[in-house]
């Protein structure tokens, strides 16, 4: 990371966002692990693939607030700082809605969601994918894998290579895994 980007990085303002994610502690994930950290993973997800964008950051630390708080008052999103509104626009982008399957939602954010709600997709399903370690459900982990590769490699080979390459590591690994524990289901999902 180079001075400039340390300072950008130093003057990002994300501690009323944070604040606003713990609302997520304590709330258990499908796929394994804690919602309040997972919102900090992919936030350092972003940072460690060299993402400074403040809006980007911001909107990684709440991108599961309007989708997994049912009763979240946005306005307190919107009032925290100049780049609010951008932050909740992200937010807004990467929230599948109820009336959205999952193949549906994952379509609109490849095919109509903006650069940064595809960057932050796949940082959050590089988190996604490294929980599921802590998964013992074969069902879950297989679809979850499959959806990595049918929807979510095409958005990080559209805005990330280094990031593909990544998912491709935690796909295999899935999948060897998924083949230790049961090798003729394994075998069907590939």
């Amino acid at each position: 990371m180079t001075t400039e980007e340390m300072l950008r990085l130093n003057g990002t303002y994300l501690a009323p966002y944070m604040q606003l994610a713990t609302a997520l502690i304590g709330k258990t994930r499908e796929g394994g692990g804690n919602m309040f950290r997972h919102q900090l993973d992919t936030m350092a997800t972003l940072i460690d693939y060299g993402y400074i964008d403040s809006v980007l950051l911001k909107a990684s630390i709440v991108h599961d607030l309007i989708e997994d708080i049912p009763d979240f008052n946005h306005n307190n999103l919107l009032q925290i700082d100049f780049e609010s509104s951008d932050v909740y626009s992200l937010v807004l982008e990467v929230t599948r809605f109820p009336n959205e399957t999952k193949p549906e939602f994952l379509t609109r954010i490849l095919e109509k969601g903006s650069k940064n709600s595809k960057i932050l997709k796949v940082a959050d399903r590089i988190s996604n994918m490294i929980s599921l370690g802590f998964v013992i459900n074969y069902n879950f982990i297989s679809r979850y894998t499959e959806e990595t590769v049918r929807y979510i490699y095409p958005i990080a080979e559209e805005v990330d290579k280094a990031m593909l390459s990544e998912l491709q590591s935690l796909v295999e690994s899935r999948r060897k895994y998924l083949s230790a524990i049961i090798p003729e289901k394994a075998s069907m999902g590939k």
